[in-house]
This record gives C-alpha cells, sequence and structure tokens, in this order.
C-alpha cells in the first residue's frame, strides 16, 4: 500500500481539488512568525476576484469600518492575515470545484456543509483555544476534502459508490474501489498543501474512540468530533431529540445546557453571513447529504445541436438568427457587449460565437486573445461578422483566434451555412473528448487494478496494515531519505505479551480479534507521518520519521499506555492486554537500515527477559 506513490499517481490526473497558487503563497507566509501585511496585500492584489471580496468584507457592516477601506494593505491589516487565508483558500477551492460530473455527488451540499463546519469549528475554538480560531476555520472547511477529490478524481466511480452507500459502509466500499478512501485523502492533501502537523493528527485522531483530552492534538480532536455533532444539531428541525447526547459531550466543552439554542442561533447566523461572502448557497433548511439521488434519464439528443452565443448589438439581428437557430433545435444565448459574453462564455462555454467585429464594450481583438487563453475558451468555434473586408483586417482577426467570417450585411443564409460548417468541426472536437475521455478512464481502470494489486501484496490481511515486505521497503526508502535530510529516524519493534496463552485458552479466532483490536489501538496511537505494519505472528513495527531518541521514547511510551489503559471488555482475557517495545534511533544515516532492525529486535529482547510491558531504546 504505497500511499505516497499512490497519492502522485491520483495528482497527475490533473483532476484532483487544489488550491490556486496564489492561495498556496498566502498560507505558507501566513505560517511564518516574520510575514508582514504589506507581504501577503501584493500576493492579494494579483488576484482580483480575491481583491474584491477581502474589500467588500473589510467594508462589511460586520467590522464596522468608519470610513471606506479601498486599499488592499489597510483591509488585510483590519481583518488580518489569517482571515485573509481564510479568504483565499475557500475561494480558490470553491470557485473551481463546483462543475456536477459527479451526478450523484452534491457540489453545492457539501460545501455548505463545510462551511458550517468551519464556522462553527472557529466558534469553539474560540471559547477553549487548542488551535488559533483562525486556524480552525481552515480544518473545518477542508475536513471532508477527501470525499470531493473522489467525486472529481473518479466522478462514475464514485457515483455508484454513493449510490450503494445506503447498503454498505461508504468508506469501506471506497477501499474496495479506490483502495483508499476519503479520511485517508483528506490527509494526503492536507500533507501535501503544507497544512500543519497539529491538523493532521487531530484530524486523524478524530476518526477514531480513543481520544486522550490530555494532550493539545488530544483537545483539538475532541472539539472537532464536537463541532461535527453540534453541526448536525443547528441543522436539524429536532433538535430535542439530538439534546440529550450533545448535552453530554458539550460539558466537556463547558457549555451549559440552556445556551446551546443561542449558541447554534449564532452560529447560522455567521454561516450566513459567509456564505454570502463566498458565494456559497446556505439554505435556511438543512442542506441534503452530499451524495443524492441519481437524476433522471433524459431523452434528449445533442448529436446535431448546438449551445451559440451571439454578440451583436443590432437587435434586429440577434432575434431574427436567434429564432431560426431555435428552430433547428440549437441553444441560442444573447450578449449585446464584449464584457459581458466573456464572462458568460468562461463560466459557461457554448460551443460556437458569433461575434460582430463593430461590438461595444471590449476591444474585439482583446476579446478574442482572452477567450483564447482560458481552456475552455480553446475549443470553441468563432465566426466573425464584419465590413472591414481589408487583408490586414483579416490576418489580424485569424490571428487573434477568429476561425470563419461573414461579411455585413449579413446574409442569414449565408451566415446559417457557416455555422453548418463550424457544427461539423464541434462534433469532431466532441468525438475527439470522447476518445480521450475513454482512453482517461481505462487508464483509470488499469491504474486502479493495480493499485489494488499493488495494496494485496502490500497489506497484511488479518489486520488491514502493511505487511512486512512493505514495511522493509519503507523502511528502507524512509532510511534514505533522513540521510538526504540528515533528519533523525526512529524504529520500534511491538510484541504482544504473553499472547500465546490467548490462543491456548480462547482459540485462535479470539486470538486474531485481539490481534485486530490491538493493530487498531496502535494505528490510533502513532502520529499522521508514522507508518505502523505488522512483521508476522504478535510481532508489529512502528517507522517514525523525523524522530529522534527523546522522541522515541516518549512515542513508544504513548503507545505502550495507550494498550495499558485501553482493555478489550469484550473477552475473558487470562490476563491484561500489555505490549513490550524495543527501538533506537538513526543519525545523519548511521546506523543504517538493517543494523536499526538488529538493534530495536535487541532493545525487545532485553524487554521481554524482564518485567515485560515496558520501553526500551538504545
Amino acid at each position: 500500500m504505497d500511499t505516497h506513490f499512490n497519492f502522485y499517481e491520483l495528482k497527475a490526473l490533473d483532476r484532483l481539488p487544489s488550491p490556486s497558487g496564489t492561495a498556496l503563497a498566502i498560507m505558507r507566509l501566513v505560517q511564518s512568525s516574520e510575514t508582514s501585511a504589506a507581504q501577503i496585500a501584493h500576493l492579494v492584489q494579483t488576484d482580483p476576484a480575491l481583491t474584491g471580496r477581502i474589500l467588500r468584507f473589510a467594508n462589511s457592516a460586520a467590522l464596522g469600518a468608519r470610513r471606506p477601506i479601498v486599499n488592499v494593505a489597510d483591509a488585510v491589516a483590519m481583518i488580518g492575515m489569517s482571515a485573509v487565508r481564510n479568504f483565499a483558500l475557500s475561494l480558490s477551492l470553491i470557485n473551481t470545484q463546483t462543475q456536477n460530473h459527479c451526478r450523484n455527488f452534491d457540489y453545492a451540499a457539501f460545501w455548505a456543509d463545510s462551511l458550517l463546519l468551519a464556522v462553527t469549528c472557529t466558534a469553539i475554538t474560540a471559547r477553549e483555544r487548542a488551535v488559533p480560531p483562525e486556524e480552525a476555520f481552515t480544518l473545518g472547511l477542508l475536513a471532508d476534502i477527501g470525499r470531493l477529490a473522489l467525486a472529481t478524481a473518479w466522478p462514475e466511480d464514485y457515483s455508484q459508490c454513493l449510490q450503494e452507500a445506503g447498503n454498505q459502509p461508504l468508506k469501506s466500499l471506497e477501499r474496495n474501489q479506490f483502495a483508499i478512501d476519503h479520511d485517508a485523502l483528506t490527509l494526503l492533501l492536507l500533507d501535501d498543501w503544507g497544512l500543519p502537523s497539529v491538523f493532521l493528527d487531530a484530524l486523524k485522531l478524530s476518526t477514531t474512540s480513543n481520544i486522550n483530552q490530555t494532550t493539545r492534538t488530544g483537545r483539538c480532536a475532541r472539539q472537532l468530533v464536537f463541532a461535527r455533532q453540534f453541526r448536525r444539531y443547528c441543522l436539524t428541525e429536532d433538535r430535542e431529540g439530538l439534546l440529550p447526547s450533545l448535552a453530554l459531550e458539550s460539558e466537556n466543552h463547558g457549555f451549559q445546557i440552556d445556551t446551546l439554542t443561542a449558541f447554534a442561533d449564532d452560529i447560522l447566523t455567521q454561516w450566513h453571513d459567509w456564505g454570502e461572502l463566498l458565494d456559497i448557497k446556505t439554505p435556511r433548511q438543512a442542506p441534503q447529504d452530499t451524495h443524492k439521488k441519481p437524476p433522471a434519464k433524459t431523452t434528449q439528443s445533442h448529436c446535431h445541436t448546438l449551445d451559440i452565443m451571439l454578440i451583436e448589438d443590432d437587435s434586429t439581428l440577434p432575434e431574427e438568427l436567434s429564432a431560426q437557430l431555435s428552430a433547428s433545435g440549437h441553444t441560442v444565448t444573447t450578449c449585446m457587449d464584449g464584457e459581458s459574453a466573456l464572462r458568460q462564455a468562461l463560466s459557461h462555454p457554448p460551443q460556437l460565437i458569433v461575434i460582430d467585429w463593430q461590438m461595444h464594450g471590449m476591444e474585439r481583438l482583446t476579446f478574442c486573445h482572452t477567450l483564447r487563453a482560458f481552456a475552455q475558451g480553446k475549443s470553441i468555434y468563432l465566426i466573425m461578422l464584419t465590413d472591414d473586408t481589408r487583408e490586414d483586417s483579416l490576418i489580424d482577426a485569424f490571428a487573434a483566434g477568429v476561425d470563419d467570417y461573414v461579411i455585413k450585411p449579413v446574409s442569414i443564409r449565408v451566415l446559417l451555412a457557416r455555422i453548418s460548417a463550424g457544427q461539423r468541426i464541434t462534433a469532431l472536437h466532441q468525438d475527439l473528448r470522447r476518445e480521450h475521455q475513454a482512453g482517461e478512464q481505462a487508464a483509470a481502470a488499469l491504474a486502479k487494478a493495480n493499485r489494488k494489486l499493488r495494496q494485496m501484496a502490500h497489506t497484511d490481511v488479518l489486520t488491514g496494515l502493511p505487511n512486512r515486505r512493505y514495511g522493509l521497503l519503507r523502511l528502507e526508502k524512509e532510511w534514505t531519505a533522513s540521510l538526504r535530510s540528515r533528519q533523525p529516524l526512529s524504529l520500534f519493534l511491538l510484541d504482544l505479551d504473553y499472547f500465546k496463552a490467548i490462543n491456548d485458552s480462547l482459540g485462535h479466532d479470539t486470538g486474531d480479534d485481539v490481534l485486530i483490536y490491538f493493530a487498531n489501538t496502535l494505528q490510533a496511537s502513532i502520529r499522521s507521518g508514522d507508518v505502523a505494519c505488522r512483521l508476522g505472528g504478535e510481532e508489529f513495527f512502528v517507522i517514525a520519521p523525523n524522530t529522534d531518541k527523546a522522541q522515541a521514547l516518549l512515542l513508544a511510551e504513548r503507545i505502550r499506555n495507550a494498550v495499558e489503559i485501553h482493555q478489550p471488555e469484550q473477552w475473558q482475557l487470562p490476563r491484561p492486554l500489555t505490549v513490550s517495545i524495543g527501538g533506537t534511533a538513526s543519525q545523519h544515516g548511521k546506523p543504517d537500515w538493517r543494523k536499526l532492525m538488529s538493534l530495536a529486535d535487541e532493545a525487545l529482547y532485553a524487554v521481554k527477559n524482564g518485567s515485560r510491558n515496558g520501553v526500551k531504546i538504545v
């Protein structure tokens, strides 16, 4: 289960959700304590949409500005760099990830739901600060981004998973179909985007049942769990039904039962305000689940019809031409100026545009160059209406991206003939796109089969952890990386104490169940960058990158303590379940990865020969 290889293979499809370059740059700048508001403002100004939203927010009633804010630097200073980061991240993801390619995935509901979780996380962390509230917004917004990633990368396959999710757990369907589930993919994406490790660890921990609230990561994970629970409370019409379970959890976060309703109403108000700022629909009723029923099939044929845009400020021609084109089954949109036409063409690309070369609102060559500069504008067939027959003018028009032209005054019959010729070109484009999509689907199916084969070869069937083969390959890989980066690398060997007694007294089936229970406890106790593997039998090992001996001791003790505290109650074990751990660390590549295994084994042997249920780091 080579997650790094799988992830970058998935990125190569170029359909994963990803923040814009500006958003990523702002995120990284905000994480640095040396960044100034002027640097952030300079970056913001490179994105006109982001600039407009930030100025709009700075001048909103919520901030109560005493005078109009017209300068980006003033706006950044007023609302704070973290809020700017949230705007940049939200806008860049939302604006590019709203296409309904996955028919059973409700994109609008997904963003409304994610925004509500972001607002809820912010409000909760403002009361009990585990992480800064502004950063909690980011965590809440992206906590389920793996679901969007699967819907984006494999829309057809994921739509099928969503349709079957009523009968089987969704995450199980995802793992069977893609060799990864949305929670694991979320962690990979956030790590790739450079979010802090405390976010990754907390997000991972929040999906488990064993959360230790004494650590910062544990508190953050518990807040995230509570935020999800509170989000359901905010949206349900039956708040009384959810109140008992919510009240029990809310006491751990300093809430009184009589304040929950007012707190929920305040969160909903903030949710609607943020939705207006980010152009996210936040309905007064609960958003529907993000996997929806498939739409009814239609029988409409698109083989011989086009989506056509007419750009003409002479109202007579568009009306006559539009009527004839509509009668032929084409869908026609009319725009009266270049600026509105360009916005419409880039947001909802037509297949063919008829443009008057004397249009108002934008220089004609600028329109063509701008249209062709965007991916969605490259394949649009462009017919020009002009009364300028000079050779240089026509050459300039074709150089700017025009495909054909008709001399004014326009003959409707000639123009319809030109459109018919363009129709043949657009049909060829459609055929090429279908062939390309078929090739992509075949490649994706092959990649998915290869991923499943690799997963089967590298996964322990019983526990679901990586197996010995994968673990040794990964250890060598991490050792090579530590040698290159000159960072420490630690390794632990773990052995369940008195495991033979469990098999002898309760049978091997129960012994297998205990191994699965231990594997889950181990996985929940390690950090997001650590790798836990099964060596064989009751032996496991953990690879801990960027971890020296002192940190290794703390991590090993955390694992040992988690096993000792969280005893399985479903079996009458002959004695409490405990684990012995032996470990070592490599610094600057010494010792090598083979010697690490040998030293860790010696340390484990020493613990097993002693009192057991202990840790030894050499």
